[in-house]
C-alpha cells in the first residue's frame, strides 16, 4: 500500500496535473483504467446514490467502505476515495479502515455533515488531519477539501489560512472545492509555495490547459461523469417508449 501511496503522490506535479475522471463503482473503475488513467478516484456523491442514499454522509461508513473495497479490490491501479468527512469516526479508525479497504489515498472535509453543515474550526482541521497523518503514515495521500467557496462562508484569504495550516498537519494537497476565478487559483497556488493544489473541473472552471498553466497538480471531475451517465441512460431510455 505504502507504494501504491508513493506511485499516487508523485504523480501530484504542479504544472502537470493528475486528471481524475471519478468512479463510483467497479465497472466505471474499470472504464477509468481501460481509457488510460493511471489512478481511479471515487465520487462520494454518486457512490451514495448508487446504493439508494443522498450526499453528505447520508451513507454509513461501512457501507461506503464495502463499495470502495469491491472497487479497489477490481484494478490494479491505486485508489482514492472521497471520504467525506470521515462519518465521526476517530482519526485513526479512519486511516485504518481506508487503508484496510484498499485506499491508498482519501479526500477529507472540513465541513462537519453531523453538526449542521457548518465549518470545522480551521485548527480543529489541522489537529484531526495530524492524527490521520499518524496513524496513516505514508500510506495515505490525503487531499485536504477546503469548503469556504463551496458553503460561501469564506473567500481567498481565509482558504489560504486553511490550505496553510492543512499542509503544515501533513495534508499532501489542498482541494478548495468551488475555486473557480484564476487570480484566485493562481494566488492560492502561490501562496502554498509548489505545493499540489485539486480544482474541481466543472462549468466556469479554466480549461485544463489553462489549470496546468496556472500550477494545478491535480484536477477533479467529481459526481460530473455519474451525472452525464445517467442523463445518457435517460437518453437510452427515451428512446426506447
Amino acid at each position: 500500500m505504502s507504494a501504491a501511496a508513493e506511485a499516487l503522490r508523485a504523480l501530484h506535479q504542479p504544472g502537470k496535473p493528475l486528471v481524475l475522471p471519478n468512479a463510483w463503482d467497479p465497472v466505471s473503475a474499470h472504464a477509468v483504467v481501460a481509457a488510460g488513467f493511471p489512478v481511479v478516484a471515487t465520487s462520494s456523491a454518486a457512490v451514495g446514490a448508487v446504493l439508494g442514499r443522498g450526499d453528505h454522509e447520508a451513507m454509513s461508513p461501512d457501507e461506503h467502505l464495502e463499495a470502495v473495497q469491491r472497487i479497489t479490490a477490481s484494478v490494479d491501479v491505486p485508489v482514492t476515495v472521497d471520504f467525506e468527512s470521515g462519518y465521526g469516526l476517530p482519526p485513526a479508525e479512519v486511516a485504518h479502515r481506508l487503508l484496510a479497504a484498499g485506499a491508498c489515498g482519501c479526500n477529507l472535509e472540513d465541513t462537519d455533515h453531523r453538526g449542521g453543515g457548518v465549518l470545522v474550526d480551521p485548527a480543529e482541521q489541522a489537529r484531526r488531519l495530524g492524527a490521520v497523518r499518524d496513524a496513516a503514515g505514508a500510506g495515505l495521500v490525503i487531499n485536504a477539501r477546503i469548503d469556504t467557496y463551496l458553503t460561501q462562508t469564506g473567500g481567498l484569504a481565509e482558504t489560504i489560512d486553511r490550505a496553510t495550516r492543512y499542509l503544515d498537519a501533513g495534508a499532501d494537497c489542498v482541494y478548495p472545492i468551488g475555486m473557480a476565478d484564476e487570480a484566485d487559483i493562481a494566488a492560492l497556488v502561490e501562496a502554498v509555495g509548489g505545493a499540489a493544489v485539486n480544482v474541481l473541473r466543472w462549468p466556469g472552471v479554466p480549461t485544463n490547459d489553462r489549470l496546468a498553466e496556472l500550477g494545478v497538480a491535480r484536477i477533479s471531475y467529481g459526481s460530473g461523469l455519474f451525472r452525464q451517465a445517467t442523463k445518457a441512460l435517460d437518453r437510452i431510455l427515451a428512446d426506447l417508449t
